[in-house]
């Protein structure tokens, strides 16, 4: 681990849902000026409206305080164009787990950056990263940068360097994740599901095949792992705090490169994913949300 000062001081954030605003409210807290990007006006107001509610929450509970709050605001830009990402030290994507999406994107990203040591990064949680760093001139200054829902709380950092990546990239990124943002870095191959979601999908999975069977109810399934083995929340719970459509996706990409049968995605998961019942942030999921 490297204990460097990073030179970043201009970050750029594509995608403000909810990763990626929290991405950008973890940087901007930190004293970083971050730009936000989003692809419609209407998709930025809502993200605008997450970082403002978040800070207000924030400031509300005694995190920080209402300075804070406010010059955390300031440091916040928000567009619809990624060409006014030219000038950025650091960009990191966090759009729709997608490959081809996300492939567009850092096309763009690298046509758009002007800076020469800039670099690129995703938030994926499971696309393997070499596929993203050969998509651009500069395979080098890519790397997966994985952030935990939600960014502002969870202490841990997945850094995920490709094949491609260069040894002052894989720095860089270190000492901004674990000196300016403060977070805890841990390195994992380029392996799909890296270390926590290697871990943590396939335990989900078995969850929802346990009440997809009938084993269980959905509150002993979440009760028996809250009380019984001391989880702060249950696999049920959790699946619709991340995003069944994330875990969906999260589930095929390591399928697909494992063909190991645990990592299949359950048919019930897919049907509420096809309904659009994807958990908190839909209004509906394994439980009802306001």
């Amino acid at each position: 681990m490297t204990d460097l000062p990073s030179d970043i001081t201009r970050v750029g954030v594509v995608g403000c849902g909810q990763m990626g605003a929290g991405i950008a409210e973890v940087c901007a807290r930190s004293g970083l000026e971050v730009k936000v990007a989003e692809t419609t006006g209407e998709a930025l107001e809502i993200g605008r409206t997450r970082l403002h509610n978040s800070l207000t929450k924030a400031a509300e509970r005694g995190k920080i305080s209402e300075e804070e709050r406010d010059a955390t605001l300031a440091r916040l830009t928000f567009t619809t164009d990624l060409g006014e990402f030219a000038d950025r030290d650091l960009v990191i994507e966090a759009v729709v787990e997608n490959e081809q999406v996300k492939t567009e994107i850092f096309q763009v990203l690298d046509q758009v950056i002007t800076r020469p040591d800039a670099i690129l990064a995703s938030n994926t949680s499971s696309i393997p990263l070499v596929k993203l760093a050969v998509a651009t001139s500069r395979p080098d200054q890519v790397i997966g940068i994985h952030f935990f829902n939600p960014a502002p709380v969870q202490k841990l950092v997945e850094l995920i360097p490709a094949l491609t990546t260069g040894e002052e990239t894989i720095k860089r990124a270190e000492a901004l994740v674990r000196n300016v943002l403060g977070k805890h870095a841990v390195r994992a191959q380029d392996r799909s599901g890296f270390v926590v979601n290697a871990l943590l999908v396939p335990y989900l999975l078995s969850a929802i095949r346990m009440f997809e069977s009938g084993i269980a109810s959905r509150e002993d399934i979440d009760n028996g792992m809250e009380l019984g083995c001391a989880h702060p929340m249950g696999p049920l719970k959790l699946s619709d705090l991340i995003g069944l459509d994330t875990i969906a996706s999260i589930a095929d990409s390591m399928y697909a490169e494992y063909k190991e049968p645990l990592y299949a995605a359950p048919p019930l998961l897919q049907r509420m994913v096809d309904a659009g019942r994807l958990g908190r942030k839909s209004g509906a999921g394994f439980y009802p949300y306001g």
